[in-house]
Parts: structure tokens; sequence; C-alpha cells
């Protein structure tokens, strides 16, 4: 998703959105252990937007 979709979510979907990234994370983590990922991109990928979702997260509660 693009920065300008999470910033119409409200507070409480952008916090489950994290827990959901977060948890994308660390299965495709713990698949990648076992055996390697196919497109081990995605997980930067995913981190990215966990930074963002994070930002926007930020900037709403300071307002």
């Amino acid at each position: 998703m693009k920065v300008v979709e999470y910033r119409k979510l409200s507070v409480g979907d952008l916090s489950l959105k994290v827990v959901d990234l977060k948890e994308e994370i660390a299965k495709l983590r713990f698949q990648h252990s076992i055996r390697p990922l196919e497109n081990t991109s995605i997980l930067s990928q995913l981190k990215k937007d966990v930074a963002r979702v994070m930002t926007v997260l930020s900037e709403k509660r300071n307002n």
C-alpha cells in the first residue's frame, strides 16, 4: 500500500496493520530458515511497509 492509503485508515486500523505485517515477517523468516525463499526482497518490502505505517501512526497520534 502507499502512504496515501495508510493515511485514510484510523489509528486502530493502523495498529492492526502493524501487527499483521509483523506476523507476516515472522512467518516468512521462519519459512526462510527452513528453506530459502524464492523472493527474499519481500522481507525488505514488508519492513518498509511497517515503517510507513508506524510513521503515519505517529503523525496521527501527535495531531
